[in-house]
């Protein structure tokens, strides 16, 4: 990088990101990787339309499968990632200019991951709108007490809020691109997202005011979300399941999961895009200890979720003790070491501020929280009240297929993000010049 290129301002330099005419050869190998993934997901798809669910390894008692692990996975993403947003705004905390719009932004690529599979599981996807409180000529009324609209309302709320606190945060951004476009087109396509925004003192007051108003609504949402997909659990009779706890898992490890996602773009962005000047060493230390914190968090929850069970009814015991050691007990072991042990490596603060343990650490958690949900569904479905229902459960590749697709589509997403919008918010480092001059 040239010394002119050095001492430009932050703002000058985020924005020649996704205005340079190039993104190198990396970025489009890694978008090339992502679109073989997306494909795979339009084939899994495909087949799971055409052919039905019966492709999927599910049979009774496991009639989700896959699918809702997923989602669930999923929500966690968006939730974590959300949840930490809005508060870096709430309380104007210096973090918020390096993370703020990369988590806002993985919030809603994680959303639109999570929102396919409730109509997937539907078995006939093109009657996904029997789920909304629509007037029907045949009175053939949604059901209410059916999960299935629990989720039409959770994940249509969560996709306009997280698309609220991400636009608005995004729109004197988008002015700043309009006027420094090199091309016409250019100019054009980002003067219409950015609404008219001329930077004047009345539209700042209003901006500030709309994005902390679309933060607070973000508090709420991430608590009844969380605890909306924990309850689709609780609310059965499954002895592993109806537990008044899991809200509380279900929050605490969306939001470790959230920050280890967080982490992991933030340790891949600032490398891949020379961040450094905004992503500082002082904000990976600190994301850094805040997923540490979370994942000795997780460890509590683990460890009273075991305690909680050996003082609960036989039934419940037993339940739980076969989560621990019974056909699936690697899921659960897997769970614990991933979230747990694996952000043990950021008690250094050189291996925090680094790329390769924040990357094994973003990864490890996100995999950890994938195999607790996998132990929660499948191995808490194993054994049941009945023996007659004691079965196994193989995911097929179609299953396997849909998970890498979506993780494909949630990285293609992300590195189109990155090359044509600014993924750290330039008048967010404006105002920290400023405040620094002063």
């Amino acid at each position: 990088m040239s010394e002119e290129a050095v001492t430009a301002p932050a703002a000058k330099r985020i924005a020649d990101k996704p205005l340079s005419p190039g993104f190198g050869p990396l970025w489009r190998l890694s978008l090339g990787l992502s679109g073989l993934m997306v494909l795979t997901l339009a084939v899994t798809l495909g087949a799971s339309w055409l052919r039905g669910v019966g492709v999927w390894g599910v049979n009774i008692p496991f009639v989700w499968g896959f699918d809702l692990i997923n989602y669930a996975w999923w929500i966690g993403v968006a939730n974590g990632a959300s949840l930490f947003a809005a508060i870096l705004v709430l309380r104007r905390h210096d973090l918020r200019t390096a993370v703020n719009r990369f988590a806002e932004g993985a919030a809603l690529m994680a959303v639109a991951c999570a929102a396919m599979f409730p109509i997937i599981h539907l078995g006939r996807p093109w009657l996904f709108y029997w789920t909304f409180p629509y007037p029907a000529t045949f009175e053939v009324w949604p059901q209410f007490r059916s999960t299935l609209t629990w989720d039409f309302w959770a994940i249509s709320t969560h996709v306009i809020i997280t698309s609220l606190l991400w636009y608005v945060g995004l729109i004197p951004d988008l002015a700043t691109l309009r006027d420094r476009a090199r091309s016409v087109r250019a100019a054009r396509v980002y003067g219409i997202l950015a609404l008219g925004w001329r930077f004047s003192l009345r539209q700042w007051a209003y901006h500030q005011v709309a994005y902390r108003i679309a933060a607070i609504l973000v508090l709420p949402l991430i608590l009844v979300m969380q605890s909306t997909v924990a309850f689709e659990f609780a609310s059965t009779l499954v002895p592993g399941w109806h537990d008044t706890r899991l809200p509380l898992q279900f929050v605490a490890s969306g939001l470790t999961q959230g920050l280890a996602t967080v982490l992991l773009v933030a340790a891949i962005l600032r490398r891949s895009l020379d961040l450094g000047f905004v992503i500082d060493d002082e904000d990976m230390d600190l994301l850094g200890k805040l997923v540490l914190g979370s994942g000795l968090v997780a460890g509590y929850l683990f460890l009273d979720e075991i305690l909680a069970a050996l003082m609960a009814e036989p039934v419940r015991r037993e339940a739980m003790l076969n989560r621990w050691t019974g056909p699936y007990a690697g899921y659960a072991i897997a769970a614990t070491l991933l979230m747990v042990l694996v952000p043990q490596l950021l008690w250094r603060r050189s291996w925090r501020i680094g790329l390769l343990v924040p990357v094994l650490a973003g990864i490890g958690v996100n995999a950890g929280v994938w195999c607790d949900r996998f132990s929660l569904l499948i191995g808490g479905l194993q054994k049941d009240y009945l023996p007659s229902t004691w079965r196994s459960y193989t995911p097929t590749l179609v299953e396997t297929g849909l998970l890498a697709g979506t993780i494909g589509l949630f990285a293609a997403l992300l590195l189109l993000f990155a090359r044509f919008l600014p993924v750290v918010s330039m008048f967010e480092a404006r105002h920290d010049e400023h405040m620094e001059r002063a």
